[in-house]
């Protein structure tokens, strides 16, 4: 199992992302290795508004949102109280945006590793959990 952030769902749904083919690799192999990949309930309004954003076609990020939830291999996590404390706490402490920390503490909640293209939120997460891009471990102290 392992927490997925917005940023390698997006580079997985747009096609013209840099990132597109390598997300694509990297998702098929979860898939045929039957990975359960889990993020918060945040990912749809991020991943409906990145998209929306990129292409200028609101259609699309509402597509997007509609592919995400027919995906038997994801699950979306509720954000509960206990979640927002941990994650305000791991904003706070390692000057995370606060929806990196959403997913970063998921990720500490599950003592799952999480997936992300965002540079910063890679640096600043493997001092707190086991990071990774979809090519690259990475090992928190």
């Amino acid at each position: 199992m392992i927490v997925v952030d917005a940023s390698v769902w997006v580079s997985r749904l747009v096609s013209q992302d840099v990132n597109f083919a390598t997300s694509e690799r990297w998702m098929a192999a979860q898939r045929a290795n039957s990975t359960l990949l889990v993020s918060p309930s945040l990912l749809l309004c991020e991943v409906a508004g990145a998209i929306s954003r990129r292409t200028g076609q609101p259609g699309l990020g509402h597509q997007a949102v509609s592919h995400l939830l027919r995906l038997t291999g994801l699950r979306l996590v509720n954000i509960d109280e206990k979640l927002v404390r941990s994650a305000t706490g791991l904003a706070a402490d390692y000057g995370l945006r606060g929806a990196d920390a959403v997913y970063v503490a998921l990720a500490k909640q599950l003592n799952f590793p999480l997936a992300t293209w965002d540079r910063e939120q890679l640096q600043k997460a493997s001092e707190i959990i086991r990071t990774q891009t979809p090519q690259i471990y990475h090992r928190s102290g």
